[in-house]
């Protein structure tokens, strides 16, 4: 994406989200390529498993067959 110096410092906080999210910005001066914003972290960080432990339960029948969703699926 290219923007120019005000359309960057008019939406800096929504052109921060895009770059967060992987996509390269270029900033244009006079027309020119002047800077480029890019993402600080060079790996994902590690995800950490258990985080909504205690927040919902799995109810026994939840790897039960429906009968009607088996018969969609077998027409």
């Amino acid at each position: 994406m290219v923007v120019s110096v005000h359309e960057a410092k008019t939406h800096l906080s929504k052109l921060l989200t895009r770059v967060a999210a992987g996509e390269e910005v270029i900033i244009h001066r006079y027309g020119r390529p002047a800077a480029k914003l890019v993402s600080c972290e060079t790996e994902p960080a590690d995800r950490l498993g258990g985080g909504d432990r205690g927040q919902f339960v799995v109810p026994e029948d939840f790897d039960q067959e429906i009968p009607e969703v088996t018969r969609l699926f077998h027409s």
